[in-house]
């Protein structure tokens, strides 16, 4: 049993991990392949955020199976880790492998060919400190690289700890040392993270240290930020995104909820004013930054006035997206115990005005921007004659396609705004821009 496909479900950070496991494999001399290939032996490396990511998993499982019956199933990553026997127990799964235990796949993927099925193997979550350096690769514009996992905050409505264990992360010597691994060709790295501004925990090495560090290696690449605690996004930070050379004015900043009581429910770190404050101190400092939130609708107890709260908050803030998640029950969370939970129905409904407040406000961001000259990195998918890139503060652009521009950065001029919010645009300079 040689040949292996992986797939993933959830995060970036899950992405990148896939990546350096698929990229483990390979050099133990197994043959990676796409999943709609044949193959030996299928990985899903799964997230357990909301209950349809599970669901994700056992239609996946069913799927593979119907591809190839006589092929080995296996099952990585936050789900695993959280219900190893639920997951052991779904027909045509084979093994099961946890957090620590995925990173040595290669090694246990012998144990298929004797050891009686299913083999369930995950390590005590709390006793897990080792920090396992990952990137994607594959992709000719950008790669997400994993800077730290795990997290100590244990906020409610969160299985994140119990699937990923306590914060944990490389020194910024190591981290560097792995970031020149990257492929050249590569023009932007994304940062990722479980708790990316808790890099450095228990050690004197902050977040801002790691990336004015990195900043001063003058990489031929872009580098952004995915998401970070308000709490963490310091005034340094902010500050030192706002006049870097590599880094982008794009962020994007986890609320969860616009009303101080339900935010105090969710056990969440900061009150609205601290958001207000470090949405406010973004756009002083950079009045073209893309700022993007994440929102929790239906937590346990939100009454519609809470909602409101909610709603308006948003609606008087300066940001510019909106990610929208119904509240979903997660066993072994403080919330899940919580009375008044809200009905699917309001749900949904709370969900969708935010989605529609979400395209409001993305609608007026794209409308400040045009005839400005951005810088794009477009990719390489060519779609009806028409190629796709982002500028540094996250605009989608279009151009007529050039094979020549893949994975290339050029200055653009934002020209039309079509219905799909995708900007038409017109090439300024044509030398390459690396930043």
């Amino acid at each position: 049993m040689r040949s292996i496909a992986l797939h993933t479900l959830g995060c970036k950070l899950n992405f990148s991990e896939t990546s350096s496991i698929a990229q483990n494999l390979q050099s133990q001399g197994f043959e990676v392949k796409k999943i709609k290939d044949l193959a030996d032996i299928y990985v899903l490396n799964t997230c357990s955020v909301t209950e349809n990511a599970d669901k994700k998993c056992q239609d996946w499982v069913k799927k593979v199976k119907k591809q190839n019956p006589a092929s080995k199933v296996v099952i990585i990553g936050c789900f695993a880790q959280l219900k190893p026997n639920y997951i052991a127990k779904i027909k045509g799964v084979d093994a099961v492998f946890g957090a620590a235990e995925k990173f040595n796949l290669a090694q246990h993927l012998q144990s298929l060919k004797s050891a009686q099925l299913p083999i369930v193997m995950n390590s005590n979550i709390k006793e897990v400190h080792h920090f396992t350096p990952a990137y994607s690769f594959g992709d000719r514009t950008r790669t997400f690289f994993k800077v730290q996992d795990g997290c100590n905050y244990f906020c409610s409505f969160c299985t994140i700890p119990l699937a990923r264990g306590k914060s944990r992360s490389s020194n910024i010597e190591q981290t560097l040392i792995e970031m020149n691994k990257i492929d050249p060709m590569v023009k932007e790295v994304v940062l990722t993270g479980l708790n990316i501004g808790d890099f450095g925990f228990g050690t004197s090495e902050k977040f801002i240290d790691l990336i004015k560090a990195i900043e001063k290696e003058e990489f031929d690449k872009r580098f952004r930020i995915s998401s970070i605690e308000p709490n963490l996004l310091s005034d340094q930070i902010i500050d030192f995104v706002s006049t870097s050379n590599y880094f982008v004015p794009h962020f994007h900043v986890p609320l969860q909820s616009g009303n101080n009581e339900i935010l105090h429910k969710m056990r969440r770190k900061y009150q609205t004013n601290l958001y207000r404050d470090t949405v406010q101190k973004i756009k002083n400092k950079m009045p073209n930054a893309c700022i993007g939130v994440d929102v929790i609708v239906g937590f346990p107890g939100e009454s519609e006035s809470h909602f409101m709260d909610t709603y308006h908050f948003l609606n008087d803030l300066e940001v510019d997206y909106l990610h929208v998640f119904p509240y979903s029950m997660r066993e072994n969370t403080g919330a899940k115990k919580m009375k008044e939970q809200v009905p699917k129905n309001i749900k949904t409904k709370r969900a969708s005005m935010l989605r529609i407040l979400s395209e409001k406000k993305k609608r007026k961001f794209y409308q400040s921007q045009q005839g400005k000259i951005v810088n794009v990195l477009f990719e390489s998918e060519n779609k009806d004659g028409k190629m796709h890139g982002f500028s540094e503060n996250y605009i989608r652009v279009e151009h007529s396609f050039k094979e020549d521009w893949i994975g290339k950065v050029k200055s653009m001029e934002l020209n039309q705004l079509q219905t799909n919010m995708i900007f038409t645009s017109e090439n300024i300079n044509p030398e390459v821009i690396s930043k």
